[in-house]
């Protein structure tokens, strides 16, 4: 076992950013938890001896040789949603920084730009946007859009970042243009692995999926004094959105709808709120299935409204069609490996949002649980070990 075993780097961290509410990790961009992480992915690969930079939307970049075009890129994140499990995200790191070690040891030098990198905010617990600092650089953000991204203080991203020295978030050509391809180790999130009884597979594609805001607008009043017949309680059109989301996914085969965050106003356990909003995700394996979701959950909570007496609106805050990784990538990291399975997955990556631009695959480890997003996620310690070979010999075949 060396210095830069992964089992040992994961280890390192694992008591940056617990949650001690929740349980498991609470790590949000340009908290102290992941400014903790990032100084220590800086650390790290110093020590390598790689080149680290920061672009202009917090992404971190560590260079084996000179930064060039044609990269070799892989990496992935340091955050987590709240509550999160210990490996996603920081698994995709630790594995990367192991295997730039492993082929370091063993006399390799790439012959082609080569990267580590971080992506800040992929889960979007702080600003609300998934995959934050992967959209920023390949422009699929517009700067309106940019200005009005807040945290639950009500903080701007552009005033958070400007205090994090980056005055200029946006769109970056020269970074984008680097990546020659992007491949992006991750925990599976899910069972496929399980079922397959395998520790390693390669990714096929994302499924469709989007984020909105249903906000339900009554009036406050005292929950001792007011009568049930008096009463505007947008609490109730809320809870009918919770039900119609399970209601119209069931509707849907191969469909997930989630209602995961619901926040009242004011929020007192006496006080009948005065507005209440709740946070909708949707995946599934068409748009016309995405939107339909949406349109029934739409049509359901304006129901309960005008019934009892509010107002609704639904606002879609993100969505990404269908991806599907690069087939000839994925189809030669597949054949380099032994021919291992190709699954596709319900969680969205900064992978998705590249191959947009850039040939990207990616490559999942078996998470024994197949719990995700939860304390309970996680990946067997020899997962995780063939998880570097994987990566490793993915390196030597295209970098």
């Amino acid at each position: 076992m060396t210095e830069f075993d992964a089992l040992g780097l994961l280890r390192e961290i694992e008591d940056v950013g617990r949650d001690p509410r929740r349980g498991g990790y609470s790590r949000h961009v340009f908290d102290d938890a992941e400014r903790e992480l990032r100084d220590w992915f800086v650390e790290r690969a110093r020590r390598l001896g790689l080149k680290v930079t920061t672009d202009r939307n917090g992404n971190l970049w560590a260079w084996w040789g000179e930064p060039g075009p044609d990269a070799f890129v892989t990496g992935s994140h340091l955050d987590s949603v709240p509550g999160g499990g210990a490996h996603d995200g920081p698994l995709g790191v630790v594995s990367a920084l192991a295997a730039v070690e492993r082929l370091q040891a063993s006399g390799f030098v790439p012959t082609r730009p080569f990267a580590v990198v971080v992506f800040a905010e992929e889960e979007g617990s702080r600003f609300g946007l998934a995959c934050l600092g992967s959209r920023l650089l390949s422009g699929a953000i517009t700067p309106a859009r940019l200005e009005s991204l807040t945290d639950a203080s009500g903080r701007r991203f552009v005033d958070v970042a400007r205090e994090a020295s980056l005055p200029e978030p946006g769109y970056d050509a020269e970074s984008l243009a680097r990546i020659g391809l992007f491949v992006e180790l991750h925990v599976e999130q899910g069972k496929g692995l399980i079922d397959l009884d395998a520790p390693v597979a390669v990714g096929s594609s994302i499924l469709e999926h989007g984020r909105w805001r249903i906000d339900v607008r009554g009036q406050g009043n005292h929950a001792g004094t007011t009568e049930i017949a008096d009463r505007r309680d947008p609490m109730l059109p809320a809870a009918e959105a919770v039900l119609a989301t399970r209601r119209a996914a069931a509707l849907r085969a191969g469909s997930r709808a989630t209602i995961g965050r619901i926040e009242p106003v004011p929020g007192g356990t006496n006080v009948i709120a005065s507005r209440v909003s709740a946070w909708m995700d949707v995946r599934a394996d068409s748009e016309q299935d995405t939107r339909d979701i949406v349109a029934d959950v739409q049509q359901a909570v304006s129901e309960a409204a005008a019934a009892e007496g509010c107002e609704a609106s639904v606002i879609e805050e993100s969505y990404s069609g269908e991806v599907r990784f690069d087939p000839q990538l994925r189809d030669r990291i597949a054949a380099t490996l032994g021919n291992v399975p190709v699954l596709p997955t319900g969680a969205g990556h900064d992978a998705g949002v590249l191959a947009a631009h850039v040939p990207t695959a990616m490559l999942f480890v078996r998470n024994p649980s197949g719990i995700s997003h939860a304390p309970e996620e996680g990946a067997d310690d020899a997962a995780i070990q063939a998880g570097v070979d994987a990566l490793v010999r993915t390196i030597e075949d295209l970098a």
